[in-house]
């Protein structure tokens, strides 16, 4: 899957521009004849749009766009780095495809991608997001580690990922535990504004979120 690379790939608090390159779809090099035929212009190369990424402030998106030949799927995703509890790299993505259901029925995926080995791995890890204002329930499971880093996905209940991304609008940081252990304080410097790129960007309401 080409989404999975998303939570690796940020850095302080932007994604890196190579992101580009395993999203685009574009060959890097082509063998060109060294005498084409004069007679006959080369064919137009085929439509593939650049993944699109954008700033808002600590946040970065990404859309991907690839012509399926009978629709333009999107994948859209915003992504934040923050330093963890212990010292360590870690990143917060939400990701959502056009293909997939849309808010209000279900919102983009939450994951975090952090290097602490420590924390709690599992089918169904009890995590808290929040502030002093209040915090969010959630149960994750752990993934696969990309390149090292291990991740986890939040069980995307609607009412729950609803309820979580309305704190992480209110939040000025994010403070997120699993189980007693803090994964650390992310700023949500930009998230509003990243959140309606991505509902601009994959055709769904954002005003539950952020108005």
């Amino acid at each position: 899957m080409r989404i999975v690379r998303l939570a690796d790939l940020a850095a302080a608090g932007v994604l890196v521009a190579l992101i580009a390159l395993p999203f685009s779809g574009i060959a890097l090099a082509q063998t060109v004849p060294a005498q084409p035929a004069p007679t006959q212009a080369a064919p137009a190369a085929s439509a593939q749009a650049e993944p699109k990424l954008e700033t808002f402030g600590r946040w970065s998106t990404l859309v991907d766009a690839v012509d399926t030949g009978q629709d333009i799927r999107k994948t859209c995703a915003a992504s934040t780095a923050f330093i963890g509890a212990g010292g360590e790299s870690g990143t917060l993505t939400l990701i959502i495809s056009n293909g997939d259901a849309l808010p209000p029925n279900a919102y983009p995926s939450l994951t975090i991608a952090v290097d602490n080995k420590d924390l709690p791995t599992g089918k169904s890890v009890a995590a808290t997001f929040g502030d002093d204002k209040g915090h969010v329930a959630a149960k994750l499971h752990s993934d696969a580690a990309i390149n090292g880093r291990l991740s986890w996905t939040v069980d995307n209940q609607a009412k729950t990922s609803l309820a979580l991304l309305r704190v992480m609008r209110r939040a000025a940081a994010l403070d997120v535990t699993f189980g007693d252990a803090p994964v650390g304080s992310i700023s949500m410097d930009g998230f509003s504004k990243a959140y309606r790129s991505l509902g601009a960007s994959c055709g769904f309401p954002t005003a539950d979120v952020a108005p």
